[in-house]
């Protein structure tokens, strides 16, 4: 044992010797007070608040998305551009406001996305398992609905003239997506077809039928989740002779074919994969339904980038027609399959996703102007992945930690989830993870506890905010405050009075264009 740890501690040594373990300029303590320096300088501007109206808002949900993924999906971005990745900036690490979301449900301290979903979208935290409802609803129960629902920003946006988005990675009936528009007692009644018959006839409603009917004008709406519009058995369109993707729904209702009905003489489009997708001039798109899987989209690292559109290029189309309204829009964009990532206990898979959605954070960014366009980036919870053990400067995120076990002798990985699938035993004893590969994508990292599903983290997640108002969001908060900024800032829903013209407020329209356009600038080049 004891030639063991010598022959490690001795690699580590030729390691540090052979090849510095970081950039020569750190040396250098002026490198440090000079980057400290401009840091300083630019928050200093920041005591001149944006105060002005947001015309446009958008909400960035990663589900799933605690303080360690997103320090590992830093570190990710940067290491596939080939940087160390320790000094990377996510662009939602440039937004010049952080503050803490406390995520419980009212009965949860642990909480799931639906529960979460309903506090950040609807302004009511609320049972876990339960959309649009308030705390007063028990989850299962379809006779304590009615009286109970909650509306959301989504809606409130509607009423006020804007137009409205969602896009998500997941279905566009589970959890998250759900609460913009839904009222159930259950989430997971994504069709009749999983409903129990008392339900049914009590007349709750399925969470798909509730998507085109509860709010029946959304402008965009792209995602997965096709079989859960068709009848039961209607072979899917892309993969007819795979059945388990045929349609689930009892009642014989074609969700898609209404909607199309609905808007054929309203430029309204329904699309199901990336190349009908780009093929569309949104100027000449008022309503579109993307639907691009049965069921959930796949995940980034197994996506055809042929057939089927990255979140990126989802959010790219959505803002070029939502943005042609004068009064602006909202729109929600949630990374849905970091959440399943995490429970599958494939951190590769969901931190790829992570940087995913970094990306279209950033391609919202071009499209619109700090000065018209508040910009949320939050998640519904956290899980209980991390990573650590002394790992050097530049180590692979999905690497080892640079030591073995003191305890079983064995190397360990940096990345490790505190229960879940990852859990192996073999003749009795911890799995040597160098036996397998665990730099592949599907690799299940190590579990303290054996699951079959790893579970929710229940610390504070991180709020990103800039844009108008977005200092609003500071401090240590509960989760359900978030819309209420947002409806303040954008002055939707029960947050008017400011707005008024003697409110002090500047109007947009009595800022010139020239200075929005040297904001936007400012705001890209710092």
């Amino acid at each position: 044992m004891k030639v063991a740890v010598l022959f490690v501690l001795g690699c580590l040594v030729w390691r540090g010797m052979a090849k510095p373990g970081f950039p020569e300029q750190e040396k250098n303590p002026d490198f440090w007070k000079e980057w400290a320096q401009r840091t300083l300088k630019n928050a200093l501007t920041l005591q001149d608040l944006n105060k002005n109206i947001a015309k446009n808002i958008i909400l960035f949900l990663g589900d799933g998305m605690g303080v360690p993924t997103v320090t590992a999906a830093r570190i990710l971005k940067g290491q596939m551009s080939g940087l160390s990745g320790e000094e990377t900036q996510l662009e939602m690490d440039k937004f010049p406001y952080v503050a803490l979301s406390k995520t419980y449900n009212t009965n949860a301290q642990v909480p799931d996305s639906a529960g979460t979903a309903t506090a950040y979208l609807c302004g009511v935290k609320a049972n876990e398992g339960t959309v649009g409802v308030s705390a007063a609803a028990v989850r299962s129960q379809c006779n304590t609905t009615r009286g109970n629902e909650v509306t959301s920003i989504l809606k409130w946006a509607k009423d006020a003239g804007k137009s409205v988005g969602i896009v998500t990675t997941t279905r566009v009936n589970h959890a998250t997506p759900s609460a913009a528009y839904a009222h159930c007692v259950d989430r997971d009644w994504y069709s009749d077809a999983e409903m129990p018959a008392e339900a049914l006839q009590s007349g709750c409603k399925d969470i798909a039928r509730q998507l085109f009917e509860n709010i029946p004008d959304i402008d965009v709406i792209m995602g997965g989740g096709r079989r859960n519009m068709y009848p039961r058995n209607t072979p899917d369109v892309e993969y007819p002779g795979d059945k388990k993707h045929n349609g689930t729904r009892k009642d014989g209702r074609n969700l898609v074919g209404e909607w199309i009905d609905r808007v054929k003489d309203k430029k309204g489009y329904y699309v199901w994969n990336k190349n009908d997708l780009l093929s569309l001039n949104p100027n000449n798109v008022d309503y579109l339904l993307g639907l691009f899987e049965p069921s959930d989209l796949t995940y980034e690292l197994e996506r055809n980038k042929e057939t089927d559109p990255s979140l990126t290029e989802m959010v790219d189309v959505a803002i070029k027609i939502l943005r042609k309204n004068e009064r602006g829009f909202y729109l929600l964009v949630e990374g849905g399959r970091i959440d399943h990532g995490h429970h599958e206990g494939k951190a590769k898979q969901a931190l790829h996703e992570a940087v995913e959605m970094d990306r279209a954070i950033t391609r919202a960014g071009l499209l619109t102007s700090i000065y018209d366009t508040l910009t949320v980036v939050t998640a519904d919870h956290s899980h209980v992945f991390n990573f650590g053990g002394y790992t050097l400067r530049g180590n692979s995120i999905f690497g080892l930690a640079p030591m073995l076990s003191d305890v079983d002798h064995k190397p360990f990985t940096s990345i490790l989830y505190g229960n879940g699938p990852g859990f192996k035993m073999v003749n009795g004893a911890r799995e040597n993870v160098s036996t397998v590969d665990y730099e592949q994508k599907n690799y299940q990292a190590q579990a303290a506890v054996p699951l079959s599903m790893e579970t929710h983290g229940g610390e504070d997640v991180a709020i990103f905010s800039k844009g108008p108002m977005a200092h609003l969001l500071h401090g240590v908060q509960e989760q359900h405050y978030i819309p209420h900024v947002m409806a303040y800032a954008a002055c939707i829903g029960q947050n008017k009075d400011h707005c008024r013209t003697n409110s002090g407020s500047p109007s947009l329209s009595h800022i010139s264009p020239t200075l929005a356009l040297l904001l936007t600038v400012k705001w890209l080049l710092c």
